[in-house]
């Protein structure tokens, strides 16, 4: 129904601009009828039948329009022109043009009979019996639209017009015959409309319209039925239909794509109905359903008002059947989960901003449903879901920020839900308190210092998602503020040394406060916590003065390399902060545990922002952060001068701390982190880790004696190492390029056109692209860490690593397989695997999308229609939930 809609407002639209332009090429009134008579082309006058001289060149005819008044016919043929005096008949042959006005016919043959006021258009065959040079008619503010001829009767305004094809709102009509009367009724015979922009027979898909009627504010179809690959499928057909039209998009079935699901059974998935409620917001009502009795259904809407907001929300349930019917553990299980997303212009409100993007719902919705063409990869492998919805606005002509936003996290392995309603920042920029405004000069070492200030809030719960809106779950809703307040001042000293100090005071305030103790039970005395309500402040500050340079080297020539550079960027600083457990400042209370030992512990325990923590700390760190780089001749140069630097080691550093205060173990561990890049950058990889200086004894537990004591530098407690690969980077630059030659091509596309466009540049990974022959990428994580074992009382080595590979080859310029896979080395097992074959119709996608094993085996058949900018970029939408 919404193909036959839009196929009939299509109509209506083009073929009354194209008849009444006709109405233009030769005008009704009889003045202008007798002006074309005079005709200024020079013919020779022969007395042999049908033997007229040819000429070539422009001539032009004054002519009068409806409203009196004069204008100028332009006619050219580039081949010849014939003035057949005694039939009144005009021909134009080869590259004849006829411009009236804003309006321009063109064909290899255009033919004028002023005794039967006709106008006539049409190609020719050239000596290969090829139809060429088909009329092309320009409408005003138009595109030109081709036919295969045309025939016109100015005096009555009405003609027949034969072949034309074109397109409209990304659909395209052919139609055989096509009349315009008088009333501005127009009676079409054998019409198509498809998503293909090319002529039949190329069109694989169409729906064929054997005879029908558009009048203003109707359409009268008779008999009307689909054609797939040119066979007609008359069994899909309805007799006749008569519609009301309107200038807005339609509602309209929705078809579906075919599969099999492992544990489900036989699958129709996504089975339909498109809601266009007006030009603002849409929406699409789904449904999924399998022969084992589990279905899902979904609303998805989308809303966008321009230059101020747009976004969109998805309604999702399942009820999934497990185990087997007839058995006690049989049953059905209810699942759902909705997504909002919003965005608003930043020209529509400057100096605010509103955003949200919400997913929630229960932690087993995308295990249960599966993969498919509504859930990605990635949500089937996701292991937590998170929302926010954010609000901020800046005062002070950007000196200050203020932020507020709702937030949520949801852990799907646990069931362990965290809100916070809401959470706030107030932030001022930094700013120099002793500069003057009208300071001539540089700054005193004074002026230089800085100030800023933040405060922050949060009201925050954590529960699990069964009991997250119980009374009890309710009533421990834990919330505080925090302000904070940095100085800090920057010089340069030494001519070769950055200096830098800074004092950092923090407060907190808080609504409650916890005190610990014991009570006695029967089983023995049990030790409680409880919660003290009143307004408690708790503070903590800290100082710092570091000193940082660089220091550059270099290695000699060695072979291809024409030179090392070598930076190393050391920084150390002192840094200070009291001990807060101190009884003159109250943040810390002793109790006697159920052990009769005495412990310290923090009123501040469990709060939002924590409390200032216990000891003295006095202490230097310290960081040396190293980048080396390579200069190398490039192949085939000649010059000398042809050099690339290629970055052999990127961000190596070490970093630690040396607190003297500490009774023991002064040295903390010595983390380490760097990234390089490999084969011409195809290699991108990351590594990390952490040293730890001490030893442990027996049980374990660190003690105060030096690794190197026992023939070692360090321990290494932990190390991550991790690359990506690609075998083929130039791929999404063929991409891009491929996408800015057709939006320099198009510089007048629709508004849809151009949010497809952006789509696709946000979102590459959405599509297959054609164009690319082949692509590979990779992925590899690793994670070692020790661990003690209580069982074997010694240290034990865990090791993780996963290896992710994904592309895509072409069979065909017109088949393409797509695969993603992994493999998880310790538990030795396949990762979720995928396989994807397409096939490209040009103007209609078919995919089969295969899970081979798992949990999720199936496969998915889907055949759909391609919007016409996907069809210029040779590109195919990978998921169904990608909307256009």
């Amino acid at each position: 129904m919404k193909a036959l809609t839009c196929f009939f407002c299509s109509f209506l639209f083009v073929f009354i601009s194209l008849t009444a332009s006709y109405g233009q090429v030769v005008a009704p009134a009889k003045q202008a009828v007798s002006t074309i008579g005079k005709d200024t082309t020079k013919v020779t006058t022969d007395t042999s039948k049908n033997h007229l001289r040819d000429t070539q060149g422009r001539d032009t005819v004054i002519m009068k329009d409806q409203d009196g008044l004069e204008t100028v016919v332009t006619i050219v043929a580039n081949d010849s022109s014939w003035n057949q005096v005694s039939k009144n008949i005009l021909h134009l042959y080869k590259g004849a043009k006829v411009k009236y006005q804003d309006f321009e016919l063109s064909a290899d043959y255009i033919r004028l009979d002023r005794n039967t006021n006709e106008l006539f258009a049409s190609g020719v065959l050239d000596h290969n019996g090829k139809y060429i040079g088909r009329p092309v008619v320009l409408f005003p503010n138009d595109t030109p639209k081709s036919v295969d001829s045309l025939l016109y009767d100015y005096k009555k305004k009405e003609g027949n017009t034969y072949g034309i094809m074109t397109e409209v709102d990304g659909g395209f009509i052919q139609a055989k015959i096509l009349r315009k009367n008088l009333y501005d009724e127009m009676s079409l015979y054998h019409g198509m409309y498809s998503t293909c922009n090319l002529p039949f027979p190329h069109t694989h898909f169409g729906l064929q319209i054997s005879k029908g009627v558009v009048t203003k504010n109707q359409i009268i179809a008779g008999p009307s039925y689909l054609v797939v690959e040119n066979i007609p499928l008359k069994f899909i057909a309805i007799p006749f239909g008569f519609f009301p039209k309107t200038n807005k998009r339609s509602s309209g079935f929705l078809f579906p794509s075919f599969g099999e699901d492992a544990s489900r059974g036989f699958a129709l998935r996504d089975i339909g109905w498109y809601l266009a409620f007006n030009d603002y917001w849409d929406s699409e009502l789904r449904g999924s359903f399998y022969s084992k009795g589990s279905w899902e259904t979904n609303i998805r809407t989308n809303y966008l008002v321009n230059y101020k907001y747009s976004g969109g929300f998805n309604i999702r349930y399942a009820s999934t059947k497990v185990g087997i019917e007839g058995t006690p553990n049989y049953g059905a299980n209810k699942d759902f989960n909705v997504t909002w997303n919003h965005t608003q212009r930043q020209e529509a409100n400057p100096g605010t901003s509103f955003s949200a993007s919400v997913n929630f719902g229960t932690g087993s919705y995308f295990q249960n449903t599966g993969f498919n063409q509504t859930n990605s990869i990635q949500d089937v492998v996701r292991n937590n879901m998170s929302s926010s919805i954010a609000y901020g606005r800046v005062f002070a002509d950007g000196k200050v920020n203020f932020t507020s936003s709702l937030s949520h996290r949801q852990d799907i392995s646990t069931g362990q839900v965290d809100l916070e309603l809401p959470s706030f920042s107030l932030n001022v920029s930094t700013f120099n308190p002793f500069d003057s405004k009208n300071r001539v000069g540089e700054q005193k070492w004074y002026q230089r210092i800085t100030v800023g200030y933040s405060l922050q809030g949060r009201n925050s719960i954590s529960a699990g998602d069964s009991v997250l809106f119980t009374k009890e779950a309710l009533s421990k809703f834990t919330n505080g503020f925090q302000h904070n307040i940095p100085i800090s001042l920057n010089l340069n000293a030494f001519k070769y040394f950055q200096f830098n100090t800074s004092v950092n005071y923090t407060e907190r305030w808080y609504l409650q406060s916890i005190r610990k103790g014991l009570t006695n039970e029967v089983g023995g005395f049990v030790e409680v916590k409880d919660t003290v309500q009143g307004f408690r402040r708790a503070y903590d500050y800290s100082l710092s003065t570091g000193l940082s340079t660089k220091i550059y080297g270099s290695y000699p020539k060695m072979g291809k390399i024409e030179a090392i550079r070598h930076i190393v960027t050391p920084s150390i600083n002192l840094n200070y902060r009291p001990d807060f457990s101190d009884p003159r400042y109250g943040f810390y209370k002793d109790y006697i545990n159920k052990d009769g030992i005495s412990q310290k512990y923090s009123v501040f325990e469990g709060g939002i922002y924590g409390g200032p923590s216990a000891g003295k700390s006095m202490g230097i760190g310290f960081s040396v952060d190293n980048n080396i780089e390579a200069k190398v001749r490039t192949k085939n140069d000649t010059t000398g001068k042809g050099f690339k630097k290629i970055p052999l080691i990127q961000g190596l550093t070490f970093s630690g701390n040396y607190n003297f205060m500490a009774d023991s173990l002064k040295l903390s561990t010595i983390s380490f982190s760097g990234r390089t890049s490999l084969f011409n950058q195809k290699i991108n990889l990351n590594f990390n880790g952490t040293f730890d200086p001490y030893v442990v004894n027996s049980e374990g537990v660190r003690i105060d004696k030096f690794a190197i004591k026992e023939g070692s530098l360090a321990r290494l407690t932990n190390f991550g190492l991790s690359f990506d690969y690609s075998l083929n980077p130039n791929a999404n630059k063929s991409r891009n390029n491929n996408i800015d030659s057709l939006r320099n091509q198009m510089p007048n596309m629709t508004q849809e056109q151009a949010q497809a466009l952006a789509r696709i540049s946000t979102d590459p990974n959405a599509f297959v692209d054609f164009n690319i022959p082949w692509n590979l990428n990779g992925s590899f994580s690793m994670n070692y860490s020790k661990r003690w074992d209580s069982n074997v009382k010694q240290m034990k080595n865990d090791i993780t690593a996963t290896v992710n590979i994904n592309g895509d080859v072409n069979l065909t310029p017109k088949w393409k397989v797509q695969f993603n896979s992994g493999y998880d080395l310790k538990q030795q097992a396949l990762s979720l695997t995928r396989f994807s074959i397409y096939r490209d119709l040009h103007c209609w996608d078919m995919s089969v999308g295969w899970v081979p094993f798992g949990q999720y085996k199936s496969y998915n058949i889907t055949i759909r229609a391609k919007s016409s900018i996907l069809q210029d970029l040779k590109l195919t939408k990978r998921e169904s939930h990608y909307v256009y």
